[in-house]
């Protein structure tokens, strides 16, 4: 791997880890054989951090045959030995916290508070539960269903796990990967995005020092089309997860279907924030301004369409607007910085794209503009607010994936809900009332994967993340992301000689062989 333009050390301290390459197959990192460069960019600075060689179809070859040799060891171990391993991996990735919250924050322009305090101990976290969920792959307790016959069910690894993830979150994402599915005693191929390589790969290293055998978790670092493909396409890989785009999702869903593998999707999100006129107002304008601007909006999950009930739609605008102008954006390791960049300048340009197409039916209240000064350099956009824009508009039904939140009224419950429910996408969503029987109606008929009451955004490992719709299927975190990574085997046992001749004869008759 060369380095053009190196970050300074206090920036990348683990920048040496990559000086072998930027593959991690069978235990040690090599230089990926497409031909092709690919630069890591401090969105930020706009400045080169590192580069490395893209995988090809022949690195993708050898991960899974990797993967492949390592599978029938590892899901062979016992899970008291899958589980001590994964504490192993929780210590080693606790030890290395700092490394890796630097790496994020580099690579993603995220707020150091942001990846120190939320996205490194949230993967520790999810390391400690999955290490103790491994100890129970159960099945169903043996009973007697069938006369003399008895029956019970395995949970079984299913086999390679070839995973995509996204650049938003590259070190969870991998994290909510890796560790089910190597907890239920899988192998597994990960590609991480290729302009965020660098957490997904330490992770991969850290599970080696924590004593995963070789081969277990592997890490291709290249463009979708190239190794994604691939990877999907693979004969030997017998599950796909993946995390990204609508669009994308349903190109992997076409080509997995060719080989009829198992399939895990987490996709688009374009959360609605309902607020009724009993809420609370301050606690939803700051609910609103943090759910929409967690890692600078790109999360499927971020808050992007606020409905206000009438009585409060105009006192939410304005407080929103105002709340937004105090948050500060700056360098992702200065100290105060609340907001990142994007993730480069083509996101921030079409984020811009999209409120600059609102601007003939639509107010924007504040942001809707790219900082000058100190910070033009890099992909920044300020915290935009739009008010009035029509339901049926690109900016209230498309994933913008930027610091973006749409602000429109309604009259009644009835309508709130409707409106809600009214985008192609069901990950997320919140309510916000003092009412019990409101917050439970909104529960009840939001059609989504999670919804929130008066709160926006916090996760735990021990619920699942997932969403309905054409926000996927399949569920991350918890005991049932867990179960997703196993196939299930009925056993019956012929208790009596007699019953299987009984059997036979129900069949047969009594002719004789």
């Amino acid at each position: 791997m060369h380095k053009p333009g190196a970050a300074p050390p206090e920036r990348f301290p683990a920048q040496d880890r990559f000086a072998d390459g930027a593959q991690y197959i069978a235990g040690r990192l090599t230089r990926g054989g497409s031909g092709r460069t690919h630069r890591v960019v401090d969105p930020a600075t706009g400045e080169d951090v590192l580069a490395y060689e893209l995988a090809g179809a022949e690195d993708v070859d050898a991960a899974v045959a990797a993967a492949r040799e390592a599978f029938p060891g590892w899901a062979g171990a016992t899970p008291g030995e899958r589980s001590d391993a994964l504490h192993r991996l929780a210590r080693v990735l606790a030890e290395q916290a700092e490394d890796l919250a630097r790496a994020e924050s580099l690579q993603c322009g995220k707020p150091l508070k942001l990846t120190r305090e939320f996205d490194v101990p949230g993967t520790v976290d999810n390391a400690a539960f999955f290490a103790g969920a491994a100890r129970g792959l159960q099945g169903q307790s043996a009973g007697e269903y069938s006369g003399d016959h008895t029956s019970y069910v395995r949970r079984e690894p299913i086999g390679v796990v070839g995973a995509v993830a996204p650049w938003n979150y590259p070190l969870q994402m991998a994290a909510w990967k890796i560790l089910p599915a190597i907890a239920a005693g899988n192998t597994i191929v990960l590609k991480p995005a290729e302009l965020t390589p660098l957490t997904s790969l330490m992770f991969a290293q850290a599970a080696t020092e924590a004593g995963i055998p070789d081969g277990v978790v592997n890490v291709v670092t290249g463009t979708g089309k190239a190794a994604g493909e691939r990877l999907v396409g693979h004969p030997d890989v017998a599950m796909i997860s993946f995390t990204g785009s609508t669009a994308v999702g349903r190109r992997v869903a076409e080509i997995a279907a060719g080989g009829v593998k198992r399939l895990h999707l987490e996709l688009g999100g374009k959360a609605p924030f309902v607020v009724f006129d009993d809420a609370d107002l301050e606690a939803a304008v700051h609910g609103a301004v943090a759910g929409a601007l967690i890692n600078t909006g790109q999360d499927c999950t971020a808050a992007t369409r606020a409905y206000v009930q009438r009585p409060l739609y105009e006192a939410f605008v304005e407080r929103t607007a105002a709340l937004m102008e105090t948050v500060r954006l700056g360098d992702p390791f200065a100290h105060g910085a609340d907001l990142g960049p994007l993730i480069s300048h083509a996101q921030r340009d079409r984020v811009a794209a999209f409120v600059d197409r609102a601007r003939s039916h639509a107010r924007v209240v504040t942001g809707g503009e790219a900082p000058q000064g100190a910070l033009k350099h890099g992909a920044y956009y300020r915290p935009t607010l739009v008010a009035d824009a029509a339901q049926d508009s690109e900016i209230v039904q498309a994933e913008i994936f930027g610091p973006v939140l749409v602000v429109l009224p309604f009259d009644h419950d009835d309508e709130g809900v409707r409106l809600a429910n009214d985008t192609p996408y069901g990950l997320a969503a919140s309510a916000w009332t003092r009412d019990v029987y409101r917050a439970g109606r909104a529960t009840r008929e939001i059609k989504a994967g999670c919804v929130w009451v008066n709160d926006h955004i916090p996760i735990v490992s021990e619920m699942p993340h997932g969403g309905h719709k054409s926000s996927g299927f399949g569920k991350d975190m918890s005991a049932y992301s867990f179960e997703e990574y196993t196939q299930i085997k009925h056993v019956m046992f012929d208790n009596t000689a007699v019953a299987r001749k009984d059997w036979h004869r129900t069949i047969f008759g009594d002719r004789q062989p």
